[in-house]
């Protein structure tokens, strides 16, 4: 009896699997490649250019890049807190996670989510919830490729 049942409910699930494959509407995934190509190529444009500037007025290559990493940081942040970057992400899906850019509004809009919390326990014990997983990851992977590299020069 209890394997009927069993085999019953299975067969039930199936057929509601089913019916919702039919209803589901399907995404449109080439459009959506689509616009994250452009603007995550749009994101990475504008950072080329802020670079272009700085080297234009005659920093190094190396300055140049450091002050564009931060002016995106603060325009991914600022974008985030006016809700900008938001509905960049909901249309652009992934193009809108180019890295620096996509790091700034995961840690902005943690803290945003917190901050009613107050700013210790809220926005200081919880602003790398998100981020903070990345970053272990990171530390890992570089951790690793480090002592791959001391083992292949030695």
């Amino acid at each position: 009896m209890e394997e009927q049942n069993l085999e019953l409910k299975n067969i039930e699930q199936k057929e509601y699997d089913d019916l919702v494959n039919k209803v589901k509407p399907k995404p449109p995934v080439l459009k959506n490649c689509i616009w994250a190509f452009v603007v995550g190529g749009l994101i990475c444009t504008l950072a080329q250019f802020i670079q272009n500037y700085f080297m234009g007025l005659g920093m190094s290559r190396q300055d140049a890049a450091s002050y564009t990493s931060i002016i995106m940081i603060f325009l991914a942040a600022l974008a985030t807190g006016l809700g900008v970057y938001d509905e960049l992400g909901k249309r652009a899906g992934a193009g809108s996670i180019v890295p620096i850019t996509g790091f700034a509004n995961a840690i902005v809009a943690s803290a945003m989510e917190f901050k009613r919390e107050g700013y210790i326990f809220g926005v200081g014990a919880r602003i790398f919830s998100v981020a903070g997983p990345t970053l272990v990851f990171g530390f890992a992977v570089a951790f690793f490729i480090g002592l791959l590299k001391v083992f292949i020069n030695s």
